[in-house]
C-alpha cells in the first residue's frame, strides 16, 4: 500500500517507534522558530541545558509580538533575544522586519523538511508542504539540543478538494467552512492532509490560510502537497533549489476522509467569540462595524493585502470605520510600495501599522467599547482584541475591505464582479540581509541580560500522594487566553515567571493569585478541551508557579497537554465526566499519585464528602517519567547526571 505525505515525512525523519496512528513516535527536528513572547523562556531553558551550540539545520529567532518597547521590558528581551542567537548559532529577526509564520514561509521553510514552532500557528508553513508543529518554548529548546520531538502519531485526515473558488470566496472561508463543520475540538489529535483536483488550483499564500487555521480546529498540524504551485511560488522568490515534489501516493490510505467542493464555499465570517461560530456573511448583512483590520500570519500575503487595495482603488473607507493595515513582512510592505497597492490603501484611509502581529494579540490597534471589529485574523477569542466587551468577527480580506468601504456587513450578492487575484512578482527585494546571522563561533558572545529577565526556578518531584484543594472551576473550552491573558502589560512580563503568574487567570477570577498563595498549591477542575489556542508555556509555568500540581479536565488541548507535563502538572481526565459536578472550588481532595502509571486509573477522594472520583491516566511511560521528575528540565538533568 502506498504512502500519503505525512507517512512519507514522518518516515524520513522518525527517530524512533512505529507511524502508527495513537502510537508515541520521536522526530528529528530539521528547523526550529521562535517569537519573542515565547522565545525568551525558550532560550533560558536552552541555556540551562549548557548547549554550546544548536544542533538543527536551521534555527530563527523572530521578534513580532513585543514590538511596542513600552518601557525597558521589551527592547531588554529583544536585546537578550539577539545575543543569545549570536551566541547559540541561531538567525536573529528584528522588530519590524514582520511576522514569524509570513517571514519563515518567504525565507525557510521548504517541502519535506520538519519544523518545530514555539507558536502554535507554525503550521502555516505547511502551506508549502512542510511537516510544522507548533509546540511549547520547552519542547522547542529541546529539539535546538538535538533531541527528538516525541508524540503520538496523529490520525491522518484525507480533505479532498474538488472544484474551484468562484466569485468573492477565498481560501480564509475554506478554514471557516471547516471551523464550521468540525469545530474548534474536530482536529484534536489529526493531521489534515489537502488533497484533490482542488488543492491545485489554491496558490501557497492561499493553502497557507488554511494551514494556519488549522490550529483552530485543534489539529496537530495541516499539509499540502508539494506540486507546480509550490514550485511557482519558490522560483517567485528565488529559491527554485528548494523545491522537492511531494506527493501522496495514489493508493495512500488515511484514517478519515472529507470531502469540499471549493465551488460551493461562499464568504464566511466566524461571530463572537469562538472560530468555530462561522456563518455566511449574507446573514450579517446590514451589521455596523467599526472597526477592520486586516493583517496577522494568517491573512498579511501580497495577495491578501493587494486584493483589498483593488476593491478600495479610488474610494474613501467609512469615516466611523476605523482601518488598521498591517502587512506580513517588509517585503510585503516594498512590494506594496513599489506597485502603488500602498498608496492606494493610505488614500482609502487605512491606518498603517508595523508588520508585527499588533491587534491580533491586543498589542495595540484595540476596538472601542462594546465595539463591532471585522478581523483578518486567527482568533476572536472574548477579550482577546485588549477590548473585553467587544465584538470580534474573524473574516477574509475581501470581505474585510468591503466593511471598511461602506462601514457595515453587506450581501456578498451587493458586491458586484470581483477583480482577479494578485499573483506574487517574479522580481521581489530580498529582505534577507535583514536577518542577523550568527558567527561561526558564539563562544566569545556575551549574553545580554535586563533585570526583567529571570531564571527558570527548580521545581520539585511530584509527591507519592497529596491533600489538594480545587483552586479554580471552569468549564469547556477554556483557552490559553483565559488562563493567561494577551496584551501589551501582561506579554512584557514573559521572561518573568514569577510577575507574570500574577495575572494567572486574573480576567476570570480575580481573587485566583491570592487563594494560590493562601492554599500554597492545589488543583484545577476544567471541561472539554482545556487549554485550546496558543502555544504560551507560560500557561503552565504560570500555574506551576503558583503550586498547581494536577488539572482534572473532561478532555485537553494538545500543545497545552504537553506543556503541562513539560513542567511537572499532571493531566487527568475524567473516567467519568458527571464526576465533574461533584468538584467545588475549595474541595479538599487526596491524590494517590504513586498507585497511578500510564493507562491506570486513579481513585481520589473527596475528603470533605468521603465521595470517590475516578480519573484516567493516559499518558505514556515517558510523560509519565517526565511528571513524577517535576518536569522536563528535571528529566534531563537525570538523564545526563546517568
Amino acid at each position: 500500500m502506498g504512502k500519503n505525505i505525512v507517512e512519507k515525512i514522518v518516515g524520513e525523519h522518525l527517530r524512533s517507534g512505529r507511524a502508527r496512528s495513537g502510537e508515541e513516535i520521536a522526530l528529528d527536528i530539521d528547523q526550529t522558530l521562535t517569537q519573542d513572547a515565547t522565545g525568551t523562556m525558550a532560550y533560558l531553558q536552552l541555556e540551562a541545558m549548557g548547549m554550546d551550540r544548536v544542533s538543527t539545520e536551521l534555527s530563527v529567532s523572530y521578534v513580532d509580538h513585543n514590538t511596542l518597547q513600552m518601557g525597558f521590558r521589551n527592547p531588554d528581551d529583544h536585546r537578550y533575544l539577539r545575543s543569545v542567537a549570536q551566541r547559540f548559532g541561531i538567525v536573529f529577526s528584528p522588530a519590524g522586519t514582520g511576522i514569524c509564520h509570513q517571514l519563515h514561509l518567504e525565507n525557510f521553510a521548504a517541502p519535506g523538511k520538519t519544523l518545530l514552532g514555539s507558536d502554535s500557528h507554525t503550521p502555516t508553513a505547511g502551506g508549502l508542504g512542510s511537516l510544522a508543529i507548533g509546540a511549547g518554548g520547552l519542547s522547542v529548546a529541546l529539539a535546538m539540543a538535538g533531541e527528538p520531538y516525541t508524540l503520538q502519531m496523529p490520525r491522518v485526515v484525507e480533505v479532498f478538494l474538488e472544484g474551484r473558488l468562484q466569485g468573492w470566496a477565498t481560501a480564509k472561508d475554506v478554514i471557516l467552512t471547516l471551523l464550521a463543520r468540525l469545530s474548534v475540538k474536530g482536529g484534536v489529535g489529526a493531521v489534515f492532509e489537502y488533497g484533490g483536483p482542488g488543492a491545485a488550483t489554491l496558490s501557497v499564500p492561499e493553502r497557507a490560510t488554511i494551514t494556519n487555521m488549522g490550529a483552530e480546529l485543534g489539529a496537530t498540524t495541516s499539509i499540502f502537497p508539494s506540486d507546480e504551485q509550490t514550485e511557482r511560488f519558490l522560483k517567485s522568490l528565488h529559491r527554485a533549489g528548494e523545491f522537492r515534489p511531494l506527493q501522496a501516493d495514489a493508493d495512500a490510505a488515511y484514517d478519515q476522509s472529507i470531502s469540499l467542493d471549493l465551488s460551493n464555499v461562499e464568504p464566511m465570517a466566524a461571530c463572537p467569540h469562538m472560530p468555530d461560530k462561522a456563518v455566511p456573511v449574507r446573514e450579517l448583512d446590514g451589521l455596523n462595524v467599526d472597526q477592520v483590520a486586516i493583517g496577522s500570519c494568517t491573512n498579511s500575503s501580497y495577495a491578501d493585502l493587494t486584493l483589498a487595495a483593488r476593491i478600495l482603488e479610488g474610494q474613501r473607507i467609512e469615516a466611523s470605520t476605523e482601518t488598521l493595515l498591517a502587512p506580513g513582512s517588509k517585503q510585503v510592505l516594498m512590494l506594496m510600495s513599489r506597485d502603488g497597492s500602498l498608496d492606494t490603501l493610505l488614500q482609502a484611509g487605512a491606518r498603517l501599522l508595523e508588520c508585527a502581529c499588533g491587534p491580533c494579540i491586543g498589542m495595540g490597534g484595540s476596538p472601542i467599547t462594546g465595539g463591532v471589529s471585522l478581523r483578518t485574523f486567527n482568533r476572536n477569542f472574548e477579550g482577546r482584541s485588549g477590548t473585553q466587551d467587544a465584538q470580534v468577527y474573524l473574516v477574509s480580506p475581501v470581505t474585510a475591505a468591503q466593511a471598511a468601504l461602506k462601514g457595515r456587513v453587506t450581501d456578498p450578492a451587493s458586491w458586484g464582479q470581483p477583480p482577479s487575484p494578485p499573483e506574487l512578482p517574479s522580481d521581489p527585494p530580498d529582505i534577507r540581509r535583514l536577518f542577523l546571522y550568527p558567527p561561526d563561533d558564539g563562544g566569545l558572545v556575551e549574553i545580554q541580560r535586563g533585570p526583567n529577565i529571570v531564571p527558570l526556578e527548580p521545581f520539585t518531584e511530584l509527591p507519592d500522594e497529596s491533600s489538594l484543594p480545587v483552586l479554580l472551576k471552569v468549564g469547556d473550552n477554556i483557552t490559553t487566553d483565559h488562563i493567561l491573558p494577551g496584551g501589551a502589560e501582561i506579554t512584557a512580563l514573559r521572561s518573568n515567571v514569577p510577575a507574570i503568574s500574577r495575572h494567572v487567570f486574573g480576567r476570570m477570577d480575580p481573587e485566583f493569585f491570592e487563594r494560590c498563595r493562601e492554599q500554597g498549591q492545589g488543583i484545577i477542575v476544567a471541561g472539554h478541551n482545556y487549554g485550546q489556542g496558543s502555544s504560551r508555556e507560560h500557561a503552565a509555568l504560570g500555574p506551576r508557579h503558583l503550586g498547581v500540581r494536577a488539572v482534572l479536565a473532561k478532555s485537553f488541548a494538545r500543545i497545552h497537554r504537553a506543556n503541562l507535563i513539560n513542567f511537572g502538572i499532571v493531566p487527568l481526565l475524567f473516567a467519568d465526566p458527571s464526576d465533574y459536578e461533584a468538584l467545588q472550588l475549595e474541595s479538599r481532595v487526596h491524590c494517590p499519585f504513586h498507585q497511578g502509571g500510564p493507562g491506570s486509573r486513579l481513585h481520589l477522594k473527596v475528603e470533605d464528602e468521603g465521595r470517590r472520583i475516578e480519573v484516567d491516566n493516559d499518558l505514556t511511560e515517558q510523560e509519565w517519567t517526565i511528571v513524577r521528575a517535576g518536569g522536563m528540565l528535571n528529566r534531563v538533568r537525570q538523564k545526563r547526571r546517568g
